[in-house]
């Protein structure tokens, strides 16, 4: 399968600074630019960089040439040598799949078979959503073995059309070599809306046009644990996006759910999402900003049995953690005000700049500030599909907490 040009590649010799080669070691995937002491030559995108130790001279790692990006080599390979070839992408994808399998046992067909840098395959996602691969490449140091990479993918998960989408930064710098965000690169796309099963639960993914690959899977064991909670239930999905716990409360027989976006397109894809499926619940929703949304229904004397409050990410960079902070606080103070006696306040954060043990302190400090008292019911991290193979690599936590 040719997608694109073959593109020659080169191999740098690579030495670090003292720091960086400890970091490396301990299988930490990024070299930063500040980082590399020696480099052999100049290096283009999807270079082989081979990291010799400073001491013995032997090989500590293998990873790939990333001149667009502060993050100058993105590592694939560690402690031994390896040929970077068709056969160890075979056996990398091969690895990933067998990870996700307990999940394909479910009623599910959608879930994340690559996870970048967790998946020992650093800015590469892919997902499937039924019959249909989507790539989102964030660098450009995959163009150069994609024609390896791709007929492994369907081969693994069986799909019969993929669709290639690139991260912002690859639409505006560097060659990508003939393919465009969007494009079919195998097979055939029916409809760009693609309808898959999570547990059981319909959704559909605009895999040409939605954020990321179509869809959020994260939460998936999430929006399953809210449905199993849902029973005559009323239920708030703030920050709801396209419905992904309302629907699954209204699966699991929530008596009336609101779903509540800034986004009036978000919440017009929840009403369609909802009418996928089977329920007898009333589905609302609200057009607002999620801190206007809390304390309109709060001034109104709205109380909900649960409260389901999962915000994107507030700290893409280190400048915004304290702001994140805050924001976060103010949710948990505003969800403990809108939860019924013995409800349940659900908070997430998907902020990996933020540790899980500071959000669940902030969260719980905020609750208490509202008079209220509270049971720890669960608290979540990653699914299947998302593991976890660096600090930096956990993002996703997500705390129950029964309010009395």
């Amino acid at each position: 399968m040719n997608l694109i040009p073959d593109i020659t590649i080169q191999r740098l010799a690579i030495k670090l600074k003292p720091s960086a080669e400890k970091m490396v070691r301990k299988e930490h995937p990024w070299i930063f630019e500040n980082s590399i002491a020696k480099q052999s030559n100049k290096g283009n995108a999807g270079d082989l960089a081979i990291i010799y130790d400073n001491k013995k001279n032997k090989i500590l790692a293998i990873g790939l040439y990333d001149p667009y990006s502060p993050i100058r080599i993105k590592l694939i390979q560690f402690k031994k040598a390896a040929q970077i070839n068709n056969d160890w992408f075979a056996t990398r994808i091969q690895e990933a799949y067998q990870l996700r399998k307990p999940l394909l046992e479910t009623d599910t067909n959608s879930y994340r078979l690559l996870f970048g840098e967790n998946d020992r395959m650093p800015g590469f996602i892919a997902d499937v959503y039924d019959e249909v691969l989507v790539i989102k490449l964030y660098s450009h140091i995959w163009f150069p073995y994609l024609n390896w990479i791709v007929p492994h993918l369907i081969e693994v998960s069986d799909c019969n059309t993929v669709v290639l989408r690139l991260s912002r930064s690859l639409q505006t710098t560097g060659n990508t070599f003939g393919v465009s965000d969007g494009d079919v690169i195998y097979g055939t796309l029916k409809d760009e809306v693609v309808i898959f099963r999570e547990h059981g639960v319909l959704f559909s993914a605009n895999v040409i046009k939605g954020h990321k690959t179509g869809y959020f899977l994260d939460h998936r064991h999430n929006r399953k644990r809210v449905g199993e909670l849902a029973n005559n239930k009323t239920v708030l999905d703030v920050f709801s996006y396209a419905g992904g716990f309302s629907i699954h409360a209204l699966a699991g027989s929530a008596k009336e759910v609101t779903s509540l976006d800034i986004s009036k397109h978000a919440l017009e894809m929840a009403k369609e999402n909802a009418q996928l499926n089977t329920h007898s619940g009333t589905h609302n929703i609200m057009v607002a900003d999620a801190f206007e949304g809390l304390q309109q229904l709060i001034d109104d004397k709205q109380r909900f049995d649960i409260v389901v409050i999962d915000p994107p990410s507030f700290a893409k960079r280190e400048s915004e953690i304290d702001g994140a902070k805050n924001s976060y606080a103010r949710l948990a103070r505003l969800g403990a005000r809108l939860v019924v006696n013995k409800g349940i306040l659900v908070l997430a954060s998907c902020s990996s700049r933020v540790q899980s043990d500071d959000f669940f302190s902030i969260c719980e400090e905020h609750i208490i500030n509202t008079g209220r008292s509270f049971t720890v019911l669960e608290k979540t991290f990653h699914d299947i599909d998302h593991p976890i193979a660096f600090k930096e690599g956990a993002y996703l936590k997500c705390g129950y907490y029964l309010l009395n």
